[in-house]
């Protein structure tokens, strides 16, 4: 049967790849690379660096076109425009696999950040599972998220003493604050949600590019400055490399709470 590797390379920063990770490149026989075009070829660059330290052993290099996604789709339609996304990044996957892969061999998606986090390569391999055409298992490595790295670029921790922290998407955000939350991090966000909390007490970081050369960290009071600071850097950094990847967190202070829990009447969020 063939076998799966789905290996979380990190956010950006070769150095961040585990040892886990490390060996698990090594077992490889076949790497399926996922072209996102030629704006994102830097981010090729530094999967090709991690597979030049680490992957020793003879291995063949499958690139495997991502098909592009409908980003414009009404909100209805967004879980529509999701799931015909995954369906033909299926598609690709399955051909791939059948005609590159041994039946006994052992091939790996690099997938960056985590392959559970916000990641559609998991789901896509699991439909090509269920529809039966090509056998294989399939082993998920870890990796460090732009989560993790977010937090650690600006040295802080993702909660508060004995609180929860929710991630989530800024499309979600824009329909309004998580209840029972005080920190909120934010992926995915093409519109910059954080703008409609601008002086609501809250503190944002900031993150862009996070783990590589190009990393922009951004902190502070979340005010109509920083904010206008925040789209000003990152409309600047897009137009200059193609395309842009940032996370962040927003955080309300619990000292800034009444004591039933709630925010003060002029800071509802």
């Amino acid at each position: 049967m063939r076998h799966i590797l789905l290996i979380g390379i990190g956010a950006g920063d070769p150095e961040q790849l585990t040892l886990q990770a490390v060996k698990a490149l090594a077992r490889a026989d076949v790497f399926f690379l996922v072209d996102k075009g030629q704006r994102k070829q830097d981010l090729a660059g530094l999967r090709q660096l991690i597979l030049e330290r680490h992957a020793e052993q003879p291995y063949r290099q499958v690139e495997v076109r991502d098909p592009e996604r409908d980003r414009g789709a009404a909100p209805a339609a967004y879980a529509g425009a999701v799931d015909d996304w995954r369906r033909r990044r299926a598609d690709l996957y399955e051909t791939a696999m059948r005609e590159e892969l041994a039946p006994d061999g052992c091939g790996a998606f690099l997938v960056w950040g985590d392959p559970t986090l916000y990641d559609s390569t998991l789901a896509a391999l699991e439909e090509v599972r269920e529809r039966g055409g090509v056998e294989f298992d399939c082993e998920v490595i870890p990796g460090i998220s732009s989560v993790s790295a977010l937090a650690a670029g600006h040295r802080t921790g993702l909660n508060q003493v004995g609180r929860p922290v929710q991630i989530t998407t800024g499309r979600r955000l824009s329909e309004g604050w998580p209840e029972g939350v005080d920190d909120v991090v934010v992926m995915l966000d093409a519109h910059q949600a954080f703008a409609a909390y601008t002086g609501t007490g809250l503190w944002i970081y900031w993150g862009a590019y996070i783990g590589t050369p190009d990393e922009i960290l951004l902190s502070g009071p979340l005010d109509d400055a920083l904010a206008a600071r925040i789209a000003e850097v990152r409309a600047r950094a897009r137009a200059e490399k193609g395309w842009i990847m940032d996370t962040y967190l927003l955080r309300r202070d619990r000292r800034d709470r009444r004591e039933d829990g709630a925010p003060p009447a002029d800071r509802v969020l």
